[in-house]
């Protein structure tokens, strides 16, 4: 699955009492193994991190509204619950979110 996909998948509760189907983005691309780490997103809410990247939809991602790419919320899943595809997200925001990988974990 290439970096910048996508993706619905049953995202987890932080506490991990359940999930949730959302719009994930595929932040790996690993072609090997079972697991792809992946970042929520969300439509556009109250609260906002440093670490959001707001994302307006298009023909090419397949989201449906405003939404909000929440880089600080990370999951590695299988590969095998994904869902489906929604779309791919458009360049100019992988290079965002590797901007902002690098600040969450201390890498600038």
């Amino acid at each position: 699955m290439p970096k910048g996909k996508i993706v619905l998948t049953p995202f987890p509760f932080t506490d991990l009492s359940g999930s949730k189907v959302r719009p994930s983005i595929i932040l790996s691309n690993h072609k090997k193994g079972e697991d792809c780490l992946v970042a929520f997103i969300s439509s556009l809410g109250l609260k906002r991190s440093e670490f959001d990247i707001f994302v307006e939809p298009s023909s090419k991602n397949g989201l449906k509204t405003d939404s909000v790419i929440k880089i600080d919320k990370i999951a590695t899943l299988e590969k095998k619950i994904i869902l489906g595809e929604i779309g791919v997200l458009e360049k100019a925001y992988i290079v965002e979110i590797d901007q902002k990988l690098k600040k969450l974990f201390s890498l600038i």
